[in-house]
């Protein structure tokens, strides 16, 4: 599953998760959920932002570093969209190579640092050092504690769905995660999962998610901020202090641009009389009565499920090291 459909379930679901198990930190997530939630999105997903500008109409459009030949307003022409930053215009894509794998851990990362990928069995290490190094780092505490669950299950959930971790067996029309696979996931999720099983005000979720302020805790665990507390002595390399304040222009960004981003995904989402969008209709090649079937008889209610077992399970992990 992609973006933020995808990320908000595996966060719900996770929650859901490590709360039955009875986890003594999950009560923050439950309490600051915008928080928790953007943390599972925007919390490693920078690149956040418009990728053009309608020629026509002059307004922002599209997802940023996903290619548009021309504006889904108009079919017209488009340009480029660059941000201004401390170091200068910055393209989508700029953004996703210099800051992807910071916030990612696991993979992304350019080839200039790729040294710095977090073997996934280092991982729980690696967040709770985060954890503790949130009291000394200004903002509110139990907010920042919240992101950084969120940030988790990101994480995991990423690494499972894209098959960097292996675990995840779902063979829907051409694999698990594909582009045309995933209308399939992101309408089964929000309809049969969302809005079926949980109950979830979608539009009030991702209004929440966007009003969500940076957290100081983002730059410290994307390691872009001067070396400090645990994190720092367990992590000593690839810190980046000169790109904190490109960075907190990008997070910035990345809130201002979820708001318009999560208009498009519930209007992509919607339903006519069970049928989908053309567009996804013409993606996928199927509409939405053989899109939930296909999803049911792959089994990705069980995927689902997984991801959140996994997810719970880091936060366990984590918890574990908080312990010594």
């Amino acid at each position: 599953m992609s973006g933020l459909v995808g990320h908000s379930i595996y966060g719900l679901l996770g929650l859901k998760e490590a709360q039955r198990r009875g986890s003594k930190v999950i009560n923050a997530a439950r309490l600051h959920l915008g928080s928790y939630l953007a943390g599972a999105y925007i919390g490693s997903d920078i690149q956040t932002m418009p990728e053009a500008i309608c020629v026509e109409t002059g307004r922002e459009v599209g997802y940023g570093t996903v290619p548009l030949d021309k504006s889904p307003l108009t079919d017209g022409p488009v340009k480029p969209f660059t941000l201004a930053t401390p170091e200068g215009q910055l393209s989508p894509k700029d953004v996703h190579t210099r800051f992807y794998g910071r916030a990612h851990l696991v993979f992304g990362w350019g080839l200039r640092e790729k040294s710095l990928r977090v073997p996934w069995d280092h991982l729980a290490d690696y967040f709770a050092a985060v954890w503790e190094d949130i009291h000394m780092l200004p903002g509110d505490l139990m907010r920042q504690q919240a992101y950084v669950l969120g940030w988790i299950a990101h994480v995991v959930g990423d690494s499972l769905i894209k098959s960097i971790q292996p675990g995840v067996q779902l063979k829907l029309l051409d694999g698990a995660y594909t582009p045309r696979n995933r209308p399939i996931q992101d309408l089964y999720a929000f309809h049969e999962v969302g809005v079926n099983e949980l109950a979830t005000d979608w539009l009030q979720l991702f209004r929440s998610m966007a009003e969500s302020p940076v957290e100081a805790v983002q730059s410290h665990y994307m390691r872009c901020t001067h070396m400090s507390g645990h994190l720092g002595k367990l992590f000593p390399d690839g810190w980046l202090p000169e790109s904190e304040a490109t960075l907190k222009v990008v997070l910035k960004e990345n809130r201002r641009w979820l708001a318009q981003h999560a208009k498009d995904v519930l209007s992509d989402m919607e339903l006519t009389n069970g049928s989908c969008r053309a567009s996804l209709r013409e993606l996928a090649g199927l509409d939405y009565p053989e899109m939930k079937q296909l999803a049911s008889d792959a089994g990705l209610r069980q995927v689902l499920d997984y991801i959140a077992t996994e997810i719970a399970s880091m936060i366990d992990a984590m918890e574990v090291r908080l312990k010594r």
